[in-house]
């Protein structure tokens, strides 16, 4: 009986082991929580760390370039003006990077100010990159280190009371990002993804070849949010709270992937692989070493 314990313990080990060797590493802004968020040393870093998926943000300029920026305004949490002082709340609404041409965008310094709510945050001068940059400089890094090319989890950042305001409209906003993508022959190790059905819809209808991921944090069961979107994408990512062993298997049992979001200590990593969970993004991949 205390042989068949052993082997039972061994077998749940290995089995653990096996689930973690298989899922995928996401680094949310490439790794906010030790770098500068969506900047080119941020994607460095992680690739550093083992991180197999590059997750990142794209807004778009006053002059139609693709930009990698999670706020679509230069956002007081993390921007330092050309001058070197703090933007402030009141007037990082009037910093709205659609109204702005890249060149006046890249002036302002997002790597300086420490982010309040990570503290092991390393901090220099950075820039607001191109997704083409950055992409080239990520990819650069890989083939210098010797390490396999990553993959890149591409948010799209739109809502539909903030077109022509914040961003273009979906058709757009969908044919920059994807030109941009098609440039950089990446459509084999990318995926598009956003909390927006409009340009998920488009992609799926004009692109079907382009992987796609549907971002939600509501209350909505994961039938009726692909109710919504129209179609079962082949991977969901859900707020990490919001994932239960109900949520994971439906999900398997539709054939998706999921993908929860940002999961950022060693504890929840672990609850949800678990759950069986296909990957994680977190703010802190060095998690995962």
């Amino acid at each position: 009986m205390r042989i068949i314990s052993i082997l039972l313990v061994l077998v749940l080990a290995a089995t653990n082991l096996l689930a973690q060797d298989t899922l995928i590493r996401e680094g949310h802004r490439g790794c906010r929580g030790l770098m500068p968020e969506n900047t080119v040393a941020a994607m460095k870093k992680a690739l550093d760390v083992g991180t197999q998926v590059l997750e990142l943000d794209v807004c778009i300029s006053k002059d139609k370039k693709v930009i990698v920026s999670h706020d679509p305004y230069l956002s007081a949490a993390i921007t330092l003006k050309p001058t070197g002082d703090s933007v402030t709340v009141k007037e990082q609404n009037g910093l709205v990077l659609y109204a702005m041409p890249y060149a006046e965008i890249k002036k302002f310094d997002v790597g300086s100010k420490h982010h309040a709510e990570f503290p092991q945050q390393q901090n220099f001068p950075a820039y607001i990159p191109l997704l083409s940059e950055l992409i080239d400089s990520a990819d650069a890094y890989a083939r210098k280190k010797n390490l396999p090319l990553p993959r890149y989890n591409i948010e799209i950042k739109s809502k539909p009371e903030t077109d022509d305001i914040n961003h273009p409209k979906p058709q757009e906003m969908v044919d920059l990002v994807v030109d941009v993508c098609k440039s950089r022959n990446l459509f084999g190790r990318m995926n598009l993804q956003s909390f927006d059905v409009r340009p998920l819809q488009i992609i799926h209808r004009q692109y079907p070849d382009i992987v796609l991921s549907y971002l939600t944090a509501n209350k909505k069961t994961v039938a009726e949010n692909f109710n919504d979107l129209g179609f079962t994408p082949p991977l969901y990512s859900p707020y990490y709270k919001t994932v239960t062993a109900d949520v994971v298997q439906f999900c398997h049992d539709k054939g998706v992937k999921i993908i929860p979001w940002t999961v950022n200590t060693k504890e929840e990593i672990a609850a949800l692989v678990d759950l069986k969970v296909d990957g994680i993004i977190t703010d802190y991949p060095n998690l995962f070493q």
